[in-house]
């Protein structure tokens, strides 16, 4: 325990007393404590100023206690002097002598909680111009001009060590001026040990000016030029069962992170709301995951109008756009299935070269095109770029940032996706600023002294809203609808056979491969169409003239290209992150 007070300031000295100072003044009478031993030593303050008595033996006495001659004490304007008695009881009494300068006041205002520690007052009272007063958290000084005495009783000044007993009270603490000289005594039934003394700012570890004890064991302490609002702290070891404990320890009333009715209805307010909010996103995921578990029938692509085929997507939607819809990511799947789809449109042309495969400009991106395309588009064939190759782009993948988050861009923007799958969205940035309010609010209760608690149950609402929004369905209602109409397609292509198609095969085909890619249906799809005509296939073209003419050769060889685009793009990284939506 005395580590938790401070530095313990060992002044013992036997039959010594301190030697002040000097400083004028007006000599006035030392109060003393009733019912002294006759043969008590005297518990007034040596006069600053004055020298030693030439008759004290700074030895112990050899026969019986004698009382020590000492001068008389002087007061000082902004002086105080403080008597301690430890009572058998376990009470503190307390007389503080204070001296105020004329036409001015003096005020203490003493905190009855130290650390944990809690100490009450009783029994004040007042002689002179001054007033007392007591509160549960604090005792409060008025001094007026010139001497004003106060007594009162401290409970709690006694806390039991186990092995010894420990009394300490703060002689000095919350005066409003600077103090010139404090002196102050303790004196209790047995001699005290290991003294402690501390004076300066709370938390300091400073020893006191003096700290010493005489013949008979009373400490006097003595010290000069106690700024605004320091402390003098004086503690001291007893022996065990000398008088009783009666220390009081109160962790839960001394910190602003206090349980209080305050702190406690804010965090139950929070977390009633989190449960609330979680219980709604967990009623919105069900519903997502059951609408996309439902069993669905197969989506054509194609619509026979009197003999004339016609291909349409649901709602029109683009191949990349298909893949992200159903699992909600911008991946190498969604790419590759879009360069197939611009090879189709006539935008690039495919062909094969040297065992490896060529991507050529065909027609240049125009407003035809989606901004995720368009950005594909520029991430392969850059200006003054006419042609890559596979090879090249696996050495040296491109930067396909911008596509991914132009494709994310635009599922928002055509209402599929209420937010970016990689963003925390509106929710998660509201969250980031509740938890920064909170945080600063904690900051700010906590050195005010306030309800801290309400910081904290701020924080704890703002990471639930941060993480809730990680949980919120990305896919709007409209997603959801067009989300299962895109697993009927992909049923469709997974199930589609060679007597489905009987005209139109070779753009029926080609339309419809880039959703098979980006759906993870292309062997299926490619399996159960059938050999195409290579002459109707005008945006892939086979090295081999012989391998042209196979149509089961020419289908192989654009499964192997599918295969080589796919894992190209698929060397791309993200180079980033998105910025939240």
């Amino acid at each position: 325990m005395l580590t938790k007070w401070g530095i313990v300031a060992r002044g013992i000295v036997a039959g010594g007393v301190a030697v002040l100072v000097a400083a004028p003044g007006v000599a006035a009478a030392q109060p003393s404590f009733p019912s002294l031993p006759p043969d008590a030593p005297s518990i007034s303050f040596p006069v600053p100023g004055t020298a030693q008595p030439p008759d004290i033996n700074p030895a112990p006495p050899t026969s019986g206690r004698t009382r020590p001659p000492t001068a008389p004490p002087v007061t000082l304007p902004r002086s105080v002097n403080v008597q301690l008695k430890l009572e058998r009881d376990g009470g503190l009494t307390v007389r503080e002598q204070v001296v105020v300068q004329a036409k001015q006041t003096m005020t203490r205002v003493a905190p009855l909680r130290v650390g944990d520690r809690v100490f009450t007052v009783r029994n004040a009272t007042t002689r002179g111009k001054g007033s007392v007063e007591v509160t549960p958290d604090a005792l409060t000084i008025h001094a007026a001009e010139g001497a004003n005495e106060i007594d009162y009783t401290v409970d709690g000044a006694v806390a039991d060590l186990g092995d010894h007993l420990e009394v300490r009270w703060q002689v000095a603490s919350g005066w409003d001026t600077k103090l010139l000289a404090l002196r102050a005594s303790l004196l209790t039934p047995k001699p005290g040990r290991d003294f402690v003394c501390l004076a300066g700012p709370a938390g300091s570890t400073d020893i006191c000016d003096s700290a010493l004890t005489d013949a008979s064991g009373i400490l006097r302490v003595v010290q000069s030029n106690l700024d605004k609002g320091d402390r003098v702290d004086v503690s001291a070891e007893l022996p065990s069962g000398l008088v009783p404990a009666n220390a009081r320890f109160d962790s839960t009333g001394t910190s602003a992170f206090a349980l209080t009715p305050l702190g406690g209805a804010g965090l139950g307010l929070v977390a009633l709301l989190l449960v609330g909010g979680f219980v709604v996103l967990w009623t919105k995921r069900s519903r997502d995951v059951g609408a996309l578990a439902a069993d669905v029938g197969p989506v054509e692509l194609i619509a026979n109008n009197d003999g004339a085929v016609t291909f349409a997507s649901p709602d029109g939607i683009l191949p990349g756009q298909a893949g992200m819809v159903v699992d909600e990511r911008a991946d190498s799947h969604d790419l590759a299935a879009t360069v197939v789809d611009l090879a189709v449109r006539n935008y690039l042309w495919v062909t094969e070269a040297n065992d490896d495969w060529q991507i050529v400009r065909r027609n240049p991106a125009d407003d035809a095109l989606t901004d995720y395309e368009r950005a594909v588009y520029v991430a392969l064939l850059p200006a003054g770029t006419d042609s890559v190759t596979l090879s090249v782009l696996r050495a040296s993948p491109p930067d396909l940032a911008a596509a991914k988050s132009a494709l994310q861009d635009d599922a928002v923007k055509r209402g599929w996706f209420v937010r970016r799958p990689n963003s925390v969205g509106r929710l998660g940035l509201i969250g980031a600023a509740v938890i920064a309010v909170g945080v600063l609010g904690t900051v700010a209760l906590a050195v005010a002294g306030g309800p801290a608690l309400l910081g904290i149950a701020v924080v704890i609402g703002g990471i639930g809203l941060l993480v809730g929004a990680r949980f919120v369905p990305v896919r709007s209602k409209a997603g959801v609808a067009l989300a299962q109409q895109v697993r009927g397609v992909a049923a469709y292509l997974g199930g589609v056979t060679a007597e489905a198609v009987p005209t139109d095969r070779e753009l029926v085909f080609s339309r419809s491969l880039p959703f098979a890619l980006a759906l993870g249906e292309t062997e299926r799809w490619l399996a159960g169409f059938g050999p195409v005509d290579p002459a109707g296939i005008q945006w892939f073209a086979a090295q081999d003239e012989a391998v042209s003419a196979d149509q089961e050769r020419f289908a192989s060889r654009i499964a192997a290209f599918l295969g080589a685009l796919d894992g190209a793009l698929g060397r791309s990284g993200s180079h980033g992150q998105f910025s939240a939506r």
